[in-house]
Order: structure tokens, then C-alpha cells, then sequence
């Protein structure tokens, strides 16, 4: 693994060991809408460190174990570090806008940023094959991250747990924009994948238009 990485994982587990046994630690630092709209912008990062139990933790770094390298082949460290941060702040925001009415809504994980590196990968390497637990056989990079999308939206809908659903969307985003303004030829490269990338958050877009646009 890049060092850079190695870094943003470290940095996950040393801060989300610190919520687990710290409750305090957890409430000042997680995401709450009240509390971002009263000031505390730095929420909007720090909540991007805070996971919620050992499997939320291990599950995120997992996932950004396995799709970084792929970002890092065709991008320098800068760059994957600026789609990470991106990715972690577009999820926020997406997740603030759509619960700018609740103001006990609150979060935490890395979702944002991890999504955003898991589609960024996808739109780079579209043909790739991954095997999902489950599956007796592999399926292809862009059809689960559609329906890891699809899967987050529902999530979001349902509001389980204390996870940012709504920022797998954000993240996905921008991770998705962010590639593809950096390296354009993925659309001649992989045109009909990355059309079908963009299905999960057009139809997010469709349904959410009134809380977006208004």
C-alpha cells in the first residue's frame, strides 16, 4: 500500500478507537446538523474519522484497501488524496442539505471518502471483476458500485443505524466528477459503464429535487 494510504487508515482507527471508548469524544466530533448549523464546521471532517462499531470500521477500510491502488496507479498520491478529501466533504454537504430540516440528524464514517475511491476506481477500471460474499462467481466493478448506490439510497431513506448513507451518494459524486474531469478518455474508453455509473445519482437527483433545489 502507498504510504498516503497506510496514513488515512491509521488515522481512522486511532480516531474511531477514541469515540468507541470516549462517548464525549464522539458527540463533540460526529456529524449533527444542529450543531454544524450553529458553527462548528469542523465537523464536516472530523465525523469523516468516527465510525460507529468495529464492523463500520473495518468494513470502510477494507473497501479502501482494496480500490486505492487502482486510484493510485493512474493518479499521483496528491491527486487520490484530493479525491479522498473532496469525496468526504461533497458526502457531508449532500448529507446536510438533505437533513438541513432535521436537526438531530447525525452521522458518522467514512462513507464519503470511501465511495468516493470506490467509484473513482470503477469509472478508471470499469472491466473489473469482484467477487461479493455471497456470489458464487464475480461480477463487474460498475454494476456493484450501482448497486452499492442503489443500496445507500435505500439506507438513507430508511435512516438505519447511525450511519451517513447520504454520504455514499455525495461521495460517489464527486469521486465520479473529480476522475472524470482528470482524466476525460475514460469516456471514450469505457462510455457505456460510465453512463451507467451515473444512473444511481441521476435518480437520487429525480427524487431529492425538491431538498436540493430549493
Amino acid at each position: 500500500m502507498n504510504l498516503i494510504v497506510i496514513g488515512l487508515i491509521i488515522a481512522n482507527v486511532i480516531v474511531s478507537l477514541q469515540g468507541f471508548k470516549d462517548l464525549v469524544f464522539f458527540n463533540k466530533y460526529k456529524f449533527n446538523v444542529l450543531s454544524i448549523q450553529k458553527g462548528e464546521k469542523f465537523r464536516m471532517i472530523s465525523s469523516g474519522f468516527l465510525h460507529a462499531d468495529y464492523i463500520h470500521l473495518g468494513f470502510n477500510m477494507y473497501a479502501l484497501y482494496l480500490f486505492s491502488n487502482t486510484v493510485l496507479h493512474f493518479f499521483s498520491p496528491l491527486q487520490y488524496l484530493g479525491i479522498y478529501v473532496l469525496s468526504l466533504l461533497a458526502g457531508n454537504y449532500l448529507s446536510l442539505i438533505l437533513n438541513k430540516n432535521n436537526p438531530y440528524y447525525s452521522a458518522v464514517g467514512a462513507s464519503g471518502s470511501v465511495t468516493g475511491i470506490v467509484y473513482a476506481s470503477i469509472v478508471l477500471y470499469p472491466e473489473m471483476q469482484l467477487y461479493i460474499f455471497p456470489l458464487p462467481i464475480a461480477i463487474p466493478g460498475y454494476i456493484f458500485g450501482i448497486g452499492y448506490l442503489f443500496y445507500s439510497m435505500y439506507g438513507m431513506k430508511n435512516q438505519s443505524g447511525n450511519i451517513g448513507h447520504s454520504a455514499h451518494i455525495g461521495g460517489a459524486i464527486a469521486g465520479y466528477i473529480a476522475t472524470i474531469l482528470m482524466m476525460p478518455n475514460v469516456l471514450q474508453t469505457g462510455t457505456l459503464q460510465v453512463v451507467l455509473l451515473a444512473i444511481p445519482i441521476v435518480v437520487l437527483l429525480v427524487m431529492q429535487k425538491k431538498n436540493l433545489f430549493q
